[in-house]
């Protein structure tokens, strides 16, 4: 009979952060599959002690997200998911927290927030659910909707240029950002491995269907006789290829990318762009990020940028031992009563 003490812990498993609420979401909605790739996938990042999760949404569709989750969660305001889960992160630095927003929520009226927490690079996750629709409302144009698409509140199609999220996470200095789509469930899974294992902001957008009032928005992306042909897949460290027959590539000529042929013997991998996730400049990633903006050019998936850079709660950190250092160990009453003070009688 052994000695050794050893205490075995179980490894957490999916069935560990499903909570006990009825999913209430319409029937054939992207927001299930992400759910279920977070729930799969939380285990090889929280390996024990999932009380240190905390999910924070703000208002929509997918903003129930936290009910789903056996975590810590907080159901918030519109557009104001970011700024609660910073405060939360400073607060409690010991915390993984991660945000479930929709494009409205985000965009929109958590637009201002959004950028801030980018260029702060505060240490949070969001995970931004894009059915370029606002569903809970019922079917309002929002701000990654298509220009002159016909909606509720553009009935003679939306004037509206649309944001690019990636590109704004990336031009607000993100330092990680990157894509997956909600019936891609094992590129998912590894998406949001990826986000949750970096340290400071990370920011996934994910392309979600949402059957109701914007079906098919990306089926061209989804469906098995286009897909191949319509999303490139980004790898570190490999060339961008793309096709059925893996027959295409993206070449840049100057700074403009241009899809080449390979079959054709005119151009062969080593002439192709070759994907570098952690680059210094930007400049890639933003070339990448704007080939959504061309239909001809296929759709980026996969990590666009990851940077490494003090965090926001680790230079809040920083600073004040620092200064504890230089001043000592600050007194409340004593500044609460210094300075110009008065009684009132």
């Amino acid at each position: 009979m052994s000695t050794n003490s050893e205490v075995k812990t179980e490894k957490l498993t999916a069935k560990d952060f499903a909570s006990d609420q009825d999913v209430r979401w319409c029937p054939g909605c992207g927001d299930y599959s992400i759910l279920a790739q977070v729930q799969r996938t939380l285990p090889d990042l929280i390996k024990k002690d999932k009380e240190k999760v905390v999910w924070i949404s703000g208002i929509g569709c997918s903003s129930r997200f936290p009910y789903y989750m056996n975590t810590y969660g907080f159901h918030s305001i519109h557009g104001r998911a970011t700024a609660i889960a910073t405060g939360v992160k400073i607060a409690k630095p010991e915390l993984d927290v991660w945000v479930a927003t929709g494009d409205g929520d985000l965009l929109s009226i958590g637009g201002n927030h959004f950028i801030h927490s980018c260029r702060k690079n505060i240490d949070i996750k969001i995970i931004l659910f894009n059915n370029r629709i606002y569903g809970l409302t019922k079917g309002q144009y929002s701000p990654t909707s298509e220009k002159g698409k016909i909606t509720k509140t553009s009935p003679f199609g939306s004037i509206d240029y649309p944001f690019n999220p990636v590109s704004v996470a990336i031009g607000a200095d993100a330092t990680f950002v990157a894509r997956s789509i909600d019936r891609r469930p094992k590129h998912l899974q590894e998406m949001i491995k990826r986000a949750g294992e970096h340290k400071g902001i990370a920011f996934l957008e994910i392309y979600q269907n949402c059957n109701i009032f914007n079906d098919g928005a990306f089926s061209i992306l989804t469906e098995k006789d286009t897909r191949d042909d319509h999303v490139l897949v980004l790898e570190h460290g490999k060339p961008m290829i793309f096709g059925k027959n893996h027959d295409k590539g993206i070449k840049l000529d100057g700074e403009k990318p241009m899809i080449v042929d390979l079959s054709k013997g005119q151009y062969s991998k080593d002439d192709l762009l070759v994907h570098d996730e952690f680059s210094d400049s930007p400049v890639l990633a933003i070339i990448l990020a704007h080939m959504t903006d061309h239909p001809d050019f296929p759709t980026p998936i996969g990590v666009f940028r990851q940077v490494k850079k003090e965090t926001y709660d680790q230079g809040v950190d920083r600073q004040i031992r620092d200064v504890t250092k230089m001043r000592g160990e600050g007194d409340l009453e004593k500044t609460l009563f210094s300075g110009n003070t008065w009684e009132v009688n």
